[in-house]
């Protein structure tokens, strides 16, 4: 019979659809694969050579006279940083000025790459980009959270095929950020622990559902995973903002990240996805209740009338089946 699972760190009611479960196999992509892209498009803004089809550079990383990694600001920005935070209230109705941040991180030179074919060190040097980046712009007094997210296919969001991610930094600590904030503080007020740490600590213990562990870092399907195959992936060590994380953990990063990568996209037919940096609101850098972490959202599947309906998740797959198969793919040699 189908199962409730509840999420501890976010709360969340989970239906586990044991008996319309599908095996792991078979979420993997069915359609047509897409026609090779080329390594370099005269038409495409993010590739060498088009830099002034782009706005304002903000950050680079070179190799001699060639760039790896390169930060603009967006195109179409949702926030802007020009500007105060003013608020506005009117009765029941409020606003705040755009204020902030929206930049686009163009992680590679070539304009065929998936994330999950780049090299370790070529991925580290993203992170690392990321870091530099959240570090900047936390001076920022206006700004409250950042948010770093990398959307990969269409159902994901993606609208320019170059390899890329996204920083927004708000003048307000979005509801999402500030609920896991606020059940951290709830936990480690009544048992004196992080729930971060205990999740991890139970998971390692089970390992059940362990996709990948390095030295720093664990992947892991969670216990009550919202969709098929969501995962996170948890530094070891307990750190609550992203960029206090040190260069050796972001090397080991990239090697988990690109090894999750890799068992999605031969696993499950290169899937479109997100993933998103889930780390501390800027007020603070360190606490004894909040542990940032990397969450893998394969879109796999699709939000229903019942999702929206009742801010609950039928997953059809089982954690546990789901973390196996992934454990059991072969990765070819680069």
């Amino acid at each position: 019979m189908p199962e409730l699972r509840q999420n501890i760190i976010t709360r969340d009611w989970v239906i586990i659809a044991k008996e319309r479960a599908l095996r792991p196999n078979e979420f993997a992509s069915r359609r047509p694969a897409p026609p090779p892209r080329p390594s370099f498009d005269p038409t495409c803004p993010f590739c060498p050579g088009n830099e002034k089809m782009t706005r304002k550079e903000i950050y680079r990383v070179s190799e001699g006279s060639h760039w790896q990694v390169r930060v603009i600001d967006n195109k179409y920005p949702a926030l802007v940083p020009e500007g105060e935070r003013v608020r506005s209230l009117s009765g029941v109705f409020r606003s705040m000025a755009a204020v902030g941040y929206h930049e686009v991180i163009v992680e590679h030179p070539r304009h065929d790459l998936h994330t999950a074919l780049y090299s370790p060190a070529e991925l580290g040097t993203v992170l690392k980009t990321y870091r530099a980046r959240y570090h900047e712009i936390r001076k920022d007094p206006r700004v409250e959270a950042v948010i770093i997210f990398r959307n990969h296919g269409e159902a994901a969001g993606t609208s320019l095929p170059h390899p890329h991610a996204q920083l927004v930094a708000t003048p307000i600590v979005p509801s999402q950020i500030r609920a896991r904030v606020e059940e951290a503080v709830r936990y480690f007020d009544d048992t004196g622990e992080c729930v971060f740490c205990r999740t991890l600590r139970e998971e390692l213990l089970s390992r059940e559902r362990i996709v990948c562990a390095t030295d720093y870092f664990v992947a892991f399907i969670p216990y009550a995973a919202l969709s098929p195959f969501h995962m996170w992936i948890y530094p070891r060590r307990h750190v609550s903002s992203f960029d206090e994380s040190l260069d050796g953990e972001l090397d080991d990063l990239a090697v988990n990240l690109r090894s999750v990568l890799l068992r999605l996209y031969h696993g499950l037919g290169n899937p479109d996805l997100n993933y998103s940096i889930r780390s501390l609101p800027l007020r603070d850098r360190q606490t004894d209740y909040f542990h940032w972490y990397l969450a893998i959202v394969p879109r796999v599947t699709r939000t229903a009338g019942f999702e929206l309906g009742s801010g609950m998740f039928i997953n059809s797959s089982l954690p546990e089946e789901s973390a196996e198969f992934l454990r059991s793919i072969k990765i070819p040699e680069a």
